[in-house]
C-alpha cells in the first residue's frame, strides 16, 4: 500500500535546502500540507534570507500541493510559537514535525571558543527542544503525533573536529529516548534519523565521498517511514545511499564485583565487563538499576 499523508500537516525546519527540501517535497508529494520552515542562514549560522523557503514552497505549489513559508529561527521560541499559532490558524492541526535545521562550526576541541560550542548546540539541540515543546500539547490533545530528530554518526560514534556537534547530535538521542516513553499513551511518536548525504554540510568532504551515491532523496524514504501512521517509536534509523540501518544503545551483561580491590578487579575483568553476549535494549533508563540490583542480590543470596 503507498504511503500517503493526505489531511496530515508538517513542519519541517532547515527546509530550504539538502535534507529538509527533499523531505518537504516527498511529504507534499503524498499528500500532506507542508510548513517550510528555514531562516536562510549560511552553514555556519550567519546572516538570513527568506529565498530558500520561498523556493520550495513554489515548487511544492508548482506540483500541486500546499505549503507555507516560515522565517522563525528555531532558537527562538517566541518566534517558534509564532509559527505554530499560524499554522494552527490555517490549517487547525499539526501531526508531524522533522526536526532537520542544523549548523555547522567545526574545529578540534582545542581551538574551538565556547561560544561555537554553545551555537551549535543551541540550533541542534535547543532549536529542536524549542520546536518540539510547542507542538507538544497540540499533538497531545489530537491523540496523534510523529516527531523526528536529526541525529548524525558524529554524535553516535564520534568525529574529529566535532566535538560540538557530536555532543548536540547525541543529546538529540537522549531526548527522544524520553519523548517517545512519555508520549505514548498519546500515540506520540518520537524518532531519530541519522543521515548520510550530500548537503551543504558536508561538503567539505566531497573529494573523499562519491557525491553521485548520496543525494538527499536516498534518506528521504526513511524519513517518510519514520512520520507514517505506522511509524515505530524509539527508532534510530541510519540511512544513506540507499542503505538502511538501525543503531541501538546496549546494555552488557557485565559483572558483579565488590570488595577493597574492586578498582583492580574492574581493570582486571574490564573484557568480560565488556563482552556482548546477552546484551539487552534497555526499555529505560532504570533498567540499568535493575541489572545492577539484580547482580548483587543474587551474590548476596536475598
Amino acid at each position: 500500500m503507498t504511503m500517503r499523508f493526505d489531511g496530515r500537516v508538517a513542519i519541517v525546519t532547515g527546509a530550504g535546502g539538502g535534507l529538509g527540501r527533499e523531505h518537504a517535497l516527498a511529504l507534499a508529494a503524498r499528500g500532506a500540507k507542508v510548513v517550510v520552515n528555514d531562516l536562510g542562514v549560511a552553514r555556519d549560522g550567519e546572516g538570513s534570507s527568506a529565498t530558500p523557503a520561498q523556493q520550495v514552497v513554489a515548487e511544492i505549489e508548482g506540483a500541486g500541493g500546499e505549503a507555507m513559508a516560515n522565517g522563525a529561527s528555531v532558537t527562538d521560541f517566541a518566534a517558534v510559537e509564532a509559527m505554530v499559532a499560524e499554522v494552527m490558524a490555517k490549517w487547525g492541526r499539526i501531526d508531524i514535525l522533522v526536526n532537520n535545521a542544523g549548523v555547522l562550526r567545526d574545529k578540534t576541541f582545542a581551538k574551538m571558543s565556547l561560544d561555537d560550542f554553545r551555537f551549535v548546540v543551541d540550533v541542534h539541540l535547543m532549536g529542536a527542544v524549542n520546536c518540539t515543546k510547542a507542538v507538544w500539547d497540540i499533538m497531545r490533545a489530537q491523540n496523534y503525533g510523529r516527531i523526528v530528530m536529526t541525529t548524525s554518526s558524529s554524535g553516535l560514534y564520534g568525529n574529529f573536529g566535532q566535538s560540538n556537534y557530536g555532543a548536540a547530535k547525541m543529546a538529540l538521542v537522549g531526548l527522544m529516548q524520553t519523548l517517545s516513553i512519555e508520549g505514548a499513551k498519546n500515540d506520540v511518536r518520537v524518532n531519530c534519523l541519522a543521515p548520510t548525504a550530500h548537503t551543504r554540510m558536508t561538503e567539505d568532504l566531497g573529494a573523499a565521498l562519491p557525491l553521485e551515491l548520496l543525494g538527499p532523496d536516498m534518506v528521504t524514504p526513511g524519513l517518510l517511514y519514520l512520520v507514517s501512521e505506522n511509524a515505530p517509536s524509539r527508532c534510530i534509523l541510519a540511512a544513506g545511499a540507499g542503505g538502511f540501518e538501525r543503531a541501538y544503545v546496549t546494555l552488557t551483561q557485565g559483572e558483579f564485583i565488590t570488595g577493597p580491590d574492586a578498582p583492580e578487579q574492574v581493570a582486571a575483568r574490564i573484557d568480560a565487563i565488556s563482552d556482548r553476549t546477552g546484551e539487552i535494549i534497555p526499555e529505560m533508563g532504570a533498567a540499568q538499576g535493575m541489572v545492577e540490583l539484580t547482580k548483587a542480590k543474587s551474590f548476596s543470596g536475598s
